[in-house]
């Protein structure tokens, strides 16, 4: 759903009211605005100082460091800020709307998790569990290591793996898998030898290859940020006997009013899908000439649980509002209350934590699919302790605050964010609060 102001104005909206019976008439205008918008003092934010985010984002647009961008934020279940930046594209200067269609990435993370934890409360699976048990090709996992000999020479081998996988450890990135994978004897990327993003192939069969790699780490043992969760989507599929896009669609979107998430853009809203851009040398910006600038312009075989969805700012605020609420949204239960203090506890404790792709900012924890923020003393940011969030490869970015009692949505879409934007948009938030 999308902000009502684009699809009906006041006056149109009279004239279904005179001229259809009023419930007909009332679920129209409910279906227009799921989420209320009102003014930002009315969600407790300083106008002024809430200037300044459009001010700072405009900069950029002119400066070429990003071509547009979205940001919105609800407060108490209302959206009193969505304001859009700049352009779709900026060639051809068509305005940003406020239902473009946006490649999110790793935001598609979240909706996974909650996928596992529907699943996980009717009994399906225990988290502590082995995933072995559910996928038999995670059974017998060996573990690689590599040294430098006395000479100097790279060794590498495998060693048995002291543990099994749990599902757990997919859920919070301490299943030994990791984006790059290791390496063989010779230096070359193992992933790469299993052609695990071979044409064709499906969810399953991309997660048997994935089993056939060593792991990085010993399980349970480090966090290192992954494709622990396209195995997830695995097991949902395993878990639920559908596919992966069809449980979403059915369990997930449908009942949240995401009308514009998915794993694919169909040719219908190809006019809504931003461009994607690149980072250059200069902190400017071109248009990004890999596959990624399509791909999401025909439907996948790998539904990748972990980097696969499209979706707009509204829909993407609806899921985080469901969460914020506990589990529901609109009278519609996904999970319960205890479950979302569970995905957003931390998980990791004291457990090494790897760095690069993926890294858990300084002074936060990882919950069930979400970095966990320990408090603005730990942090050194502006936020809540207990906020939880995380974002995408191509600069999307959301957050959900308990004690606020907000959520916040940030899309832009240049692959790899050259700058933190969506980082700048929740500094200027919060210094914006009453």
């Amino acid at each position: 759903m999308h902000d009502a102001a684009e699809y009906i104005s006041y006056d149109d909206a009279s004239m279904l009211i005179r001229n259809l019976p009023i419930v007909l008439a009332l679920t129209i205008l409910i279906q227009a605005e799921p989420l209320p918008i009102v003014s930002a003092a009315q969600t407790g934010f300083d106008t002024a100082r809430l200037a300044r985010i459009e001010k700072m984002m405009t900069s950029h647009v002119e400066a070429n460091h990003m071509s547009g961008a979205i940001g919105l934020v609800a407060r108490n279940g209302k959206i009193g800020y969505f304001e859009t930046y700049g352009f779709m594209d900026a060639a051809t200067k068509k305005p940003m709307r406020k239902d473009s269609i946006f490649r999110i990435y790793s935001m598609t993370k979240a909706v996974t998790g909650v996928a596992v934890m529907m699943l996980f409360e009717e009994g399906k699976f225990n988290l502590n569990e082995p995933v072995s048990k559910y996928l038999p090709e995670y059974a017998n996992m060996r573990v690689a290591i590599e040294k430098t000999d006395e000479a100097g020479k790279r060794v590498s081998y495998t060693v048995p793996a002291e543990r099994q996988i749990t599902i757990r450890d997919l859920m919070r990135h301490t299943s030994g898998l990791d984006y790059q994978g290791p390496k063989d004897d010779q230096g070359r990327s193992v992933f790469a030898q299993l052609k695990m993003q071979e044409p064709g192939i499906d969810l399953a069969e991309m997660s048997r290859r994935l089993a056939k790699a060593p792991l990085v780490h010993q399980p349970g043992s480090t966090f290192h940020y992954g494709l622990s969760i396209d195995v997830l989507g695995r097991l949902v599929e395993v878990a639920s006997g559908q596919p992966l896009d069809q449980f979403f669609e059915e369990r997930i979107l449908k009942p949240l009013g995401m009308v514009d998430t998915a794993f694919y853009v169909p040719e219908a809203k190809w006019d809504r899908l931003v461009t994607l851009y690149s980072p250059k040398a200069d902190g400017t910006v071109a248009v990004f000439a890999g596959a990624a600038q399509d791909s999401y312009k025909k439907k996948p075989s790998v539904f990748a649980g972990g980097a696969g969805l499209a979706s707009t700012a509204m829909d993407y605020a609806r899921f985080c509002q469901m969460l914020l609420d506990g589990g529901q949204l609109e009278g519609k239960r996904l999970i319960s209350r205890k479950t979302v203090e569970m995905m957003s506890a931390d998980h990791l404790g004291d457990l090494p934590r790897m760095g690069g792709m993926g890294a858990i900012p300084t002074g936060h924890g990882f919950g069930l699919t979400f970095a966990v923020s320990q408090g603005p003393g730990k942090t050194g940011v502006l936020g809540s302790n207990g906020e939880y969030f995380w974002g995408g490869a191509a600069g999307t970015r959301f957050w959900i605050d308990p004690k606020e009692n907000m959520i916040g949505v940030f899309m832009v879409n240049i692959l790899p964010p050259q700058f933190e934007a969506g980082g700048q948009f929740k500094q200027l938030v919060y210094q914006s609060l009453e």
